[in-house]
């Protein structure tokens, strides 16, 4: 039986990689910890175009203990507790879990700063404005 992607048309070229990053990402992400992504408005008074703000709740993270790294097209943001000691809980309803959470993104997009704060670290992303290239292609002819 053949299995039919939605990447399989013939009017969408060079697109398999980006169906394997999505059924990559579909199976890495389990939920945890949540996040919010919001959209920046422009700002002409700062020269702000705009951009993406994501927000995850790290409740319990320190700045150590998180690490927000880009790789190629992909922003991860990577949590990793240390167990402080030895403790005799009565009842442990925090977990000391680690965490990996990325997102993919479009080309040109940069990541402009981190910030964690009330244990929430939010993360932006600008989109700049691309470029507007029109190219002439010259025709040749054979004879």
């Amino acid at each position: 039986m053949t299995r039919m992607t939605t990447f399989a048309s013939p009017l969408l070229l060079g697109f398999d990689a980006m169906e394997k990053t999505l059924e990559r990402i579909a199976k890495a992400n389990d939920g945890y910890p949540p996040y919010n992504i919001e959209r920046l408005a422009p700002d002409p008074s700062r020269n702000f175009v705009g951009g993406l703000r994501i927000t995850l709740a790290v409740a319990g993270f320190s700045e150590d203990e998180l690490d927000v790294t880009t790789e190629e097209n992909q922003l991860i943001i990577r949590g990793r507790q240390t167990e402080q000691g030895e403790r005799d809980y009565l009842h442990r309803g925090i977990a000391a879990r680690q965490f990996q959470r990325m997102f993919v993104l479009a080309d040109g997009m940069q990541v402009q700063a981190a910030v964690l704060k009330n244990g929430l670290l939010s993360v932006d992303i600008m989109r700049p404005e691309p470029e507007r290239l029109v190219r002439k292609i010259n025709i040749s002819v054979s004879e």
